[in-house]
């Protein structure tokens, strides 16, 4: 054994919730600019490929770091787990819906679909986020 207290996975599982809500984030963008049609030509596509790359790398490295921040800030283990989870749960999501409306949406952009208006948002997407 190593020696550490419970909860010393926090920044594992922590990592792996980032890489889940990066994937997400991606299926997201990627998905809202095909469905509108609105910059999915391959060059495009090919760019925001390597763009939201780094999200995969990143958001699991901050998740991580974050929840292994907050394990040594909290003393109780399910204090340490929850105040964790919150954390990640709030980064994951702000990215997720500041990335769909600067990547997703590219406003007055032509989209041939027409499926969507000229702000170029799926009808898929919640009405109370922004966009």
């Amino acid at each position: 054994m190593s020696g550490r207290g419970p909860g010393c996975l926090t920044p594992a599982l922590a990592g792996l919730a980032g890489l889940a809500g990066a994937y997400a984030d991606y299926r997201l963008v990627a998905g809202a600019r095909l469905y509108c049609d609105a910059g999915a030509e391959p060059g495009h596509l090919f760019a925001l490929n390597l763009e939201m790359a780094l999200r995969f790398v990143l958001l699991p490295l901050i998740c991580a770091g974050l929840a292994a921040g907050v394990a040594k800030a909290a003393t109780r283990r399910g204090v340490r787990l929850a105040l964790s989870l919150v954390v990640v749960l709030i980064l994951v999501g702000a990215v997720i819906v500041v990335d769909f409306a600067l990547l997703g949406t590219l406003d007055g952009y032509p989209g041939d679909s027409g499926l969507c208006g000229p702000d170029n948002v799926p009808p898929w997407w919640p009405s109370w986020l922004p966009a």
